[in-house]
């Protein structure tokens, strides 16, 4: 089982109000706030958005190699694409738009998103 998981952003407010509210509608709760950061807990397990003062200023990129994306159980298809309609609000967008809801395959459901730092998310359904 994963303790945690720390991602650091550039911008924490930015990221506190995309994850955020992605975290807390999957049903994470805040569990630490501080000035440089602040995490999100269910269960045994929490993810940490931090803002760093040791990082560089590099945007996030998913391709290069490193974290390339978190993907989270959704529920069902019909709360993915509640997720997937309320997202744009909370600085996501839906990647694959094409191929959205199926572009992890046919027999896959999921949207997978991106914020606005590069970060990307798999809401599986």
């Amino acid at each position: 089982m994963v303790h945690h998981i720390e991602v650091w952003v550039p911008d924490l407010k930015r990221a506190v109000r995309s994850w955020g509210w992605l975290l807390e509608a999957l049903r994470y709760a805040v569990f630490q706030d501080w000035p440089g950061g602040r995490s999100w807990r269910l269960g045994e397990t929490y993810l940490v958005l931090e803002q760093s003062p040791a990082m560089t200023p590099d945007r996030h990129e998913r391709l290069r190699p490193g974290l390339n994306h978190l993907a989270f159980h959704a529920g069902s298809r019909e709360r993915v694409d509640e997720l997937t309609a309320e997202a744009v609000a909370h600085g996501w967008v839906v990647m694959f738009p094409e191929r959205h809801p199926y572009a992890g395959g046919e027999q896959h459901y999921a949207a997978y998103l991106e914020n606005e730092d590069g970060f990307e998310v798999e809401l599986v359904g």
